[in-house]
């Protein structure tokens, strides 16, 4: 019984070490973001990346060299791109998504928020709309080819309080949630 309960034991600390282990991995990972000097949304989502651990430089000179030295089209563009152990991050990508994609090792480029949705790290407000995050598996892919690799600030189904639907514009579900038509 001692011995059962000795491995027992063992086998969580262990387990508990292993994971403080990995966490510290993440937290020494250093992000190297490419932004303008006076994009405010780009420091916000530098300060979002460093309350989740990560060290981050930053270079003001502005992305559209270095997002096109990686690969990352045109069509994925945000204000900021960031590279990180070997991947790209372009745009305002949720620290947690970022930590999660790290841990999978994916054979990919990176993940791209494309634009700058309002609600995602950096761009917070009165206003949020619903995003995507995208997994580009190789450089030059276009918008339309990338995978969703997660979805943020999507509402549940919402009941209908009135018999009459109301109008809708082009860019409006029948929900009355904006949506962004995806560029090719």
């Amino acid at each position: 019984m001692k011995k059962q309960l000795y491995t027992l034991l063992s086998g969580a600390i262990l387990s508990i070490g292993l994971s403080s282990v990995a966490s510290q991995a993440i937290a020494t990972t250093t992000v190297e973001v490419y932004k303008s000097p006076t994009c405010g949304c780009c420091e916000k989502w530098v300060d979002h990346m460093k309350a989740h651990g990560f060290t981050v430089i930053t270079k003001d000179v502005g992305n559209k060299e270095i997002r096109k030295k990686v690969g990352m089209s045109e069509t994925l563009g945000s204000c900021h791109t960031a590279l990180v152990n070997g991947y790209v991050m372009e745009g305002h990508i949720p620290a947690p998504d970022i930590i999660r994609f790290l841990k999978e090792k994916p054979d990919a480029l990176g993940l791209a928020v494309p634009d700058m949705p309002h609600g995602s790290p950096g761009m917070e407000g009165q206003r949020v709309d619903p995003y995507n995050v995208l997994k580009v598996n190789a450089p030059g892919q276009l918008r339309r080819d990338a995978e969703i690799y997660s979805r943020h600030n999507f509402p549940q189904a919402r009941k209908e309080t009135s018999s009459t639907p109301a109008a809708t514009s082009d860019n409006e579900s029948e929900s009355g949630i904006s949506i962004m038509r995806l560029k090719n």
